[in-house]
Order: C-alpha cells, then structure tokens, then sequence
C-alpha cells in the first residue's frame, strides 16, 4: 500500500494532483487507514496511471470520470469505454504530429544557429538584422 505521497513520486504526478483526482472520483477503490489517510494498491497505480494518460492527452474531467463510471458498471460498457480510448488515441496521434513539426523546426534552427557560429556569420533573418541594414543603406 502506498500514500499520496509514495504515490506522486513513483507515478510523477504532484500530491496535490492526486488529491484532485481522488476527489473528483477518480480512485473509487482507494481506500483509507484509520488515520484517514488514502492507501493505494498496486491496482489503484493502474487508475492513476490511465488517468495520467488521460490527462496528458487532453482528455477533460468530465470525460475521464465517465470513463471511470463505465469501469465501474462492469464489462457492458466495453463498447463505450472503447470508444474513449480510441477518441482519445486519435487526439495524442494529433499532438505528435504537431510535437514532430515544432522538432523539425528546431532540428532546422539547431542547425542553422551551429552553422552561423562555425563560420562567423550574421543572422539574416532575423528582423532587427534587417532594420540595421536598411538604416546603412539610407
């Protein structure tokens, strides 16, 4: 059994974050000591971390706590539950896309910025470059 604490260092997630989710009904099967205090199982890390996931692809609350509903209603809502999973999927496909295009963008401008320094040049493209040369042309 784990606290919050143990928790939030074992899955990367602030106590804080955990208390949050817990509240909004997010670890139904968590339990507490007599101190009142949460304890989670190892089957409690795996709700943790597919609301992580969730989360992490942008998935709202709302959603996320029917997810956990539909869980808890049992295998009827396989379909459902799929459903979640699958839109969700879709979203985080979206967001490496747009994380492989700000990577090129780096990867080009890493390169770019190298070749400046190796060879000693001047940023042409950058505007305030442009003005300066604009002014000596005048």
């Amino acid at each position: 059994m784990y606290t919050i604490k143990e928790v939030a260092d074992k899955m990367d997630v602030s106590e804080h974050t955990l208390r949050f989710w817990a509240k909004s009904g997010f670890f139904p099967l968590v339990k507490r000591n007599k101190n009142n205090i949460r304890m989670f199982s190892e089957d409690d890390l795996g709700w943790v971390k597919i609301v992580k996931c969730l989360r992490a692809s942008g998935t709202d609350n709302k959603s996320i706590k029917r997810y956990i509903d539909l869980c808890i209603i049992g295998d009827t809502t396989i379909p459902e539950r799929y459903e979640i999973i699958r839109a969700t999927k879709e979203k985080a496909k979206q967001q490496m896309q747009e994380i492989q295009q700000q990577m090129d963008l780096l990867n080009y401008k890493e390169k770019y910025y190298k070749n400046l320094i190796k060879n000693n040049l001047n940023d042409n493209f950058n505007p305030i470059n442009k003005i300066e040369l604009d002014k000596e042309a005048v």
